[in-house]
């Protein structure tokens, strides 16, 4: 597989390198080495699968402070997300920054999302199912998450939102202090 860095730091878009035959191909979609190499956490603790029944399903924005915050790998293995992260470490260059990818089950790629963003989708089409490595446990106590069209992160989504859990669109807006996200 190879690694695709983004603008944020540690975050990274993965593409398969398929090995082909007439039977189809096989490739390798995770590799503890290779993450750590790269000095990313290949801990898996917890796979999980999202099924989105409609087109504009919108999940996010999530993460789990610490001592649970997590990394992800995301990829969509049936139909097509816009996935985004951003990243809330306010030590990073990137703070407060947004990275957008399509995922879907034509293009094959994933996103590595590291411990400190948020993560969130939007479903592209009717019937996506998306499965995520996580480098944590879900700690129900440490979850929390922003509005996916909180002003002060500004995502542009590439659609309207259709379905979003009660949850979801009542999160409160980002708030910070010098050295650490919203207690």
């Amino acid at each position: 597989m190879t690694f695709e860095a983004t603008p944020i730091p540690d975050l990274f878009v993965t593409r398969l390198e398929p090995i082909s035959d007439d039977r189809g191909f096989f490739s390798r979609a995770f590799c503890a080495e290779e993450f750590r190499e790269r000095g990313l956490n290949p801990a898996i603790a917890q796979c999980s699968l999202s099924y989105n029944r409609k087109r504009g399903t919108l999940r996010g924005m999530h993460y789990q402070k610490a001592p649970a915050a997590e990394a992800k790998l995301v990829r969509c293995i049936r139909g097509s997300i816009f996935d985004v992260a951003v990243d809330l470490r306010p030590d990073s260059p990137a703070f407060l920054r947004w990275f957008a990818c399509d995922l879907s089950s034509a293009n094959r790629l994933a996103m590595y999302v590291p411990e400190g963003c948020a993560h969130g989708f939007l479903s592209l089409e009717d019937d996506c199912e998306i499965f995520y490595l996580s480098s944590q446990r879900y700690a129900p106590e440490l979850a929390d998450g922003f509005r996916y069209d909180d002003p002060v992160v500004g995502i542009r989504w590439p659609a309207s939102v259709a379905v979003i859990s009660p949850k979801d669109v009542s999160w409160p807006p980002l708030a910070f202090s010098s050295t650490e996200t919203r207690k």
